[in-house]
């Protein structure tokens, strides 16, 4: 088995695995990621391996958006969502002016709300270590 092979398989076993919170974190490293390689491919001129990662990472900045709860999440919500938009938006703008600096722009963005995330998530399992309700 190829090299390749064995990293795609624990990947695949460390999402199967995983739970809600750990996927989400993964999902924003991911879209960072995607956006980092797609920044290096228009540095190097690489029309597709840019547009395989933009795609990606446009892919997960969606999901993140159409996985909002609205009425459950109120603001809060509203507020993901219009700045999830607003990403997607950079992106696409990014993959149209053949620029990295939209994306640079949403990396940062998507490292602050990873921040975030990871101390929710954190904080929900000490609440679930301990035996509180969610």
């Amino acid at each position: 088995m190829s090299q390749l092979r064995h990293v795609q398989t624990y990947r695949q076993n460390q999402v199967q695995t995983a739970d809600p919170g750990t996927v989400l974190l993964l999902l924003y490293q991911g879209a960072i990621d995607a956006l980092e390689r797609a920044s290096e491919a228009i540095a190097r001129g690489d029309a597709g391996e840019k547009g395989r990662y933009i795609r990606r990472a446009h892919n997960i900045i969606l999901e993140f958006l159409t996985s909002l709860d609205l009425e459950a999440g109120g603001e809060v919500a509203a507020n993901l969502e219009r700045l999830y938009v607003y990403m997607l938006d950079r992106v696409t703008s990014a993959n149209v002016g053949n620029t990295a600096g939209p994306l640079e722009e949403v990396v940062s963005l998507l490292r602050t709300l990873q921040t975030a995330w990871q101390g929710a998530v954190a904080e929900q399992r000490k609440r679930t270590a301990n035996g509180e309700a969610a």
